[in-house]
Formats: structure tokens, C-alpha cells, sequence
């Protein structure tokens, strides 16, 4: 397959442009202009440019975490999203020739919803992300003509050694400073980056349309991650962080991101077949921190 794909230099970008290339298919990245609106988001993307891929992947969008979200970083997370999402959408319903387009969301658009297991059959919830989420996908509805498949990728929390929120917890858990955050009882929808890129690739192949969680099936609560963090690096982890300290420092997205949480199951691709290689939290957090671990430990014995 010829494959466009918006937010290439992120991680899951990154990812999945080298699995797809390795197995055969064509990968181009679009070029986001800087400043570029809805009507002219990217450079060289109109409907004649995109009439020979088979499928586009947009997976651009400010990084929520990357800000203390004042007014104005609320409303970049927002903006990065929707005027990317219109704008591709927009530009697909005028060309016949992709038959895919996957489009980014995340299982925020669920909102804090304690230990209810959520399905793409749940409600949407409340709150920033909940919102921003809705606002993101309900962009790609101008998308729809016959013969294009839309699917909303619902990401979890996604694990790599590398980056996001794993590569942020691991300095803390190494020093020995890690601990719950919180009450400890709020669920963390993870997914392994290795699943997150095969999942997207299954996407790719199958007829599934519509809302699809890319999440593990075995959602873990933010103590049993810590629980299993410190297991595999062997260190402990008895140093709770508050959630006033947590507020005070972070404000409204220390609340949402950290103290929040859903317990999200991936039905749709467990129903179509597909087969995650890292289901298990602690197998999974193994495979990504391997290496570090096996060095943390060698610093140790010396």
C-alpha cells in the first residue's frame, strides 16, 4: 500500500512509518505547515496530490503533556488537532483515492469513569480531554464519501522506553523516588508502542470502521503500575505523590492526566482477530525496559 501519514516525526510516527516501510508499503510523511489553518494545513496536500495513496494516517496533534495547560496551551492541544483533522478530511472527500483514513483520538473522550470497562460502544465522558477528543473526531466527519473508510484509533497511554509517559516515569522509579500517585485507585489504559504500530498496520487491512480502542486488555490501576514498575526495576516504590502537590504543581492537567482515569478494553480488535504481543503489564514494561534495567542492576553490583 502507498501510505500518507500526518505526525510522521512523533513516536507512534516514527514507529509505524519504519514497520510499514520494512513490510513492504510506501510511506510519505506530510509536511504540517507551521502556522497552517484548516483550509491549508499542510504543504503540497490537495485532493490531486493525495488520489494515488491507498490509505492516510494523521496522527498530528500537540503533545498534551508537554505544557502547564493555561488558556493558551488548552487551546493549541485543541487547534493542532482539529484544523490538521478538517483540514485532511476536507481534502479526502474531493479525491477518490485513498480507501483508509485512520485518524488519531484517545481513550480521554471517556472521561472519568472510576472502574466501569468501557467499550467503543460507551458514552463519551466529561472534562478538557473528553472534549477535545469529541471536537478532534467529529472533524473527520466531513470525510465520509463512498469507498473511504474512517477509523477513529483511540489511543491509551502508550509504553516506550523512549518517550511519553513511561520514559518520564522512569527516572523517579530509578532513583528509588517512585510511588502512587494519588489515591492510586484511578485506571491507566496502557498499550505497548509494538502494539500500538501492529494494531494500526491490522487497521490498515481489515474492514473495521468507526471508534476503535488501541488500549491492552488488561487496563491497570495506577498502584498496580507502580506495583509493577518498581518490580521490574527492582526498586522500591513508597513515595506517594499527593494530590494537592500534584494540583499545585500541574493544575487542572494534574487532575485529568494523573488522578483521573479509565478502565478501557479493546473489544473491537479482540472481536476481529487480533493478537497483542505484550498484554501483560509486567511482560510489557519488561520488554521496553530491558536494557536499563539490565544496566541499572550491572551499575549496582559494582
Amino acid at each position: 500500500m502507498k501510505v500518507a501519514i500526518a505526525g510522521a516525526s512523533g513516536m507512534v510516527g516514527r514507529a509505524l512509518s519504519s514497520y510499514l516501510s520494512k513490510n513492504g508499503h510506501t510511506v510519505t510523511a506530510l509536511r504540517r505547515k507551521p502556522n497552517g489553518g484548516a483550509t491549508d494545513a499542510f504543504v503540497d496536500v490537495t485532493p490531486d496530490s493525495m488520489q494515488d495513496f491507498d490509505a492516510v494516517i494523521n496522527l498530528a496533534g500537540e503533545n498534551i503533556a508537554g505544557k502547564r495547560w493555561d488558556e493558551d496551551q488548552k487551546k493549541l492541544i485543541v487547534d493542532s488537532r482539529v484544523t490538521t483533522t478538517s483540514f485532511l478530511a476536507n481534502t479526502l472527500a474531493k479525491t477518490v483515492g485513498p480507501r483508509v483514513f485512520i485518524n488519531a483520538s484517545a481513550v480521554g473522550i471517556y472521561g472519568n469513569r472510576g472502574d466501569e470497562k468501557l467499550t467503543e460502544e460507551s458514552t463519551a465522558g466529561s472534562g478538557f480531554l473528553a472534549s477535545t477528543c469529541q471536537q478532534w473526531e467529529d472533524a473527520t466527519k466531513s470525510a465520509k464519501r463512498p469507498g473511504l473508510r474512517v477509523v477513529l484509533a483511540r489511543l491509551g497511554v502508550v509504553l516506550n522506553k523512549d518517550g511519553g509517559a513511561l520514559n518520564k516515569m522512569l527516572l523517579p522509579f530509578q532513583l528509588g523516588a517512585g510511588g502512587v500517585l494519588g489515591t492510586g485507585r484511578q485506571y491507566m489504559s496502557w498499550i505497548a508502542l509494538d502494539d500500538v504500530v501492529s494494531a494500526m498496520a491490522f487497521l490498515l487491512q481489515s474492514d473495521i470502521e468507526g471508534p476503535v480502542n488501541l488500549t491492552a486488555p488488561e487496563p491497570a490501576t495506577n498502584a498496580e503500575f507502580t506495583k509493577t514498575m518498581a518490580k521490574v526495576l527492582h526498586r522500591p516504590a513508597i513515595l506517594p505523590a499527593p494530590a494537592f502537590g500534584l494540583k499545585l504543581i500541574l493544575g487542572d492537567m494534574a487532575q485529568e492526566m494523573l488522578l483521573e482515569g479509565n478502565r478501557v478494553m479493546p473489544a473491537k480488535l479482540q472481536n476481529a482477530g487480533f493478537r497483542f504481543d505484550h498484554a501483560n503489564l509486567e511482560m510489557a514494561i519488561a520488554h521496553e525496559l530491558k536494557p536499563k534495567a539490565e544496566t541499572l542492576e550491572a551499575s549496582a553490583v559494582k
